[in-house]
């Protein structure tokens, strides 16, 4: 294996890393109005996220770094290309972090609902249009010799994409409440369990088509198997969750992020833009790519300080891994 090919698979790894962690607490910000029915309610909400949501946004910046240094071609045309739909994001999860370290800054209803919806909407937008991305990605959007990107901001509104932005967003979602329901107790953690599995239903019809769709206009063998499993990861979750498993199913929704994202990106392979103009202009895992001196830096950088960033998030997972009830937030504190 090239060095090209251990670095898409490394940002491949970086992209399902995102999601999987990030997805959860996207899906909590997003149920934020759905299921706190009071402050306390919310701010248990947000208590559960509040000392990870900003850890897991490294991946992001790591994935985007690794994605400019590895294949630099590849990040110039991302970013020409989908500069108006990443401005968006960009915006939203600006939005979001602001809302999370100023809700409770001053009292008063008005204050806390504004940076409630702030939370909402800056989860909500970003779940849905990293999906988007991605399906265009897969797909591919029109590229010249040059590989630059030749369409529009609604090129990438195709129905493809739109399915794959509803996909992401409705998987985020039950990922969210799934996490809800293993990290609290009481009425909380009750209705995460009803919600995740009317979510649940949604999901599978949603992303069942999806992946029939990606499998039947891109798919290989391998991605066939990938998808395959992913459905019945998914399922599998939905099961334990009606069990009331927390934590298995909160693996199964896990491991259907991780099988999903594994089989967009074999369908992608060699490819990492592929051109709708000519297949000849596609960018690939060779042209696209830094050169070898460079890729062999980014390797022992990548040995020396992965384990040391795995290790930190896992340590911090640990220490705040414990339920949380409306009992925990002390009366009179409850911003």
């Amino acid at each position: 294996m090239q060095l090209t090919d251990i670095w898409f698979v490394l940002i491949a790894v970086l992209w399902t890393g995102y999601f999987v962690l990030e997805g959860f607490d996207f899906g909590v910000g997003v149920l934020l109005p759905v299921l706190g029915r009071d402050e306390t309610d919310r701010r248990v909400m947000i208590n559960t996220i509040g000392p990870v949501w900003d850890g897991n946004e490294v991946w992001l910046l790591v994935a985007g770094g690794a994605t400019f240094a590895a294949f630099p071609l590849w990040y110039a045309s991302l970013f020409s290309g989908f500069y108006l739909a990443l401005l968006v994001i960009l915006v939203a999860l600006i939005a979001r972090g602001v809302a999370f370290e100023f809700r409770g800054k001053m009292a008063g209803a008005r204050w806390r609902t504004a940076w409630d919806t702030a939370i909402c909407v800056g989860s909500l937008v970003p779940a849905l249009l990293w999906g988007v991305a991605f399906g265009n990605i897969v797909q591919g959007v029109p590229l010249d010799r040059a590989g630059h990107y030749t369409g529009t901001f609604f090129t990438l509104l195709n129905p493809y994409a739109l399915l794959a932005g509803l996909t992401t967003l409705s998987l985020f979602v039950l990922h969210g409440a799934v996490f809800l329901a293993l990290r609290t107790t009481g009425g909380i953690r009750t209705r995460a369990n009803r919600l995740a599995w009317q979510v649940g239903m949604v999901t599978v019809v949603v992303a069942a088509a999806f992946l029939a769709w990606t499998q039947l206009a891109h798919g290989t063998v391998v991605t066939g198997v990938l998808a395959l499993a992913a459905a019945l990861a998914l399922v599998g979750g939905l099961i334990a969750n009606r069990l009331k498993h927390e934590g298995l199913a909160f693996a199964g929704t896990a491991v259907t992020i991780v099988l999903a994202t594994a089989t967009l990106f074999a369908a992608l392979y060699p490819d990492v833009l592929p051109s709708t103009t000519n297949p000849a202009f596609s960018l690939t895992t060779t042209n696209a790519a830094s050169t070898p001196y460079t890729l062999t830096i980014m390797t022992w950088v990548a040995v020396v300080f992965t384990p040391i960033v795995l290790a930190y998030q896992a340590w911090t997972y640990w220490v705040f891994r414990r339920r949380l009830g409306r009992g925990s937030i002390p009366t009179g504190v409850a911003h």
